[in-house]
């Protein structure tokens, strides 16, 4: 199953509230709360694609650059011994730590599948 959805780029949850009977989610990523609903699948993906647009809309009207969520910058606190050791691998690699990074992580999600 899968709890998440795409338009123009932007991700957005997808829950249940089993007390109201209805789909729910918000658009991941971002600082802005974008959120949306809807009584089934349809309205709801529906909604999202309304909240994404009215968001950008929004966005144009008051002059603001909309937020873009996954720039492809992240900062991840490890162990100072994993730090090390993936210096040291990636020297041995003759890669950058940031290329071995985003080769490790790569290939994780590609076994994740």
């Amino acid at each position: 199953m899968n709890n998440t959805m795409e338009y123009k780029g932007y991700v957005g949850s997808v829950e249940f509230s089993e007390d109201d009977s209805l789909f729910f989610g918000k658009v991941l990523g971002i600082r802005a709360l974008v959120s949306y609903e809807g009584e089934n699948a349809h309205d709801l993906v529906e909604d999202f694609h309304g909240a994404v647009d009215d968001y950008l809309a929004l966005c144009e009207a008051q002059g603001t650059e909309p937020e873009k969520a996954y720039k492809g910058s992240f900062n991840v606190r490890i162990s100072p011994e994993l730090h090390k050791a993936a210096v040291i691998a990636a020297l041995r690699d003759q890669t950058s730590l940031n290329s071995f990074v985003e080769n490790a992580i790569a290939n994780a999600v590609d076994a994740a599948g």
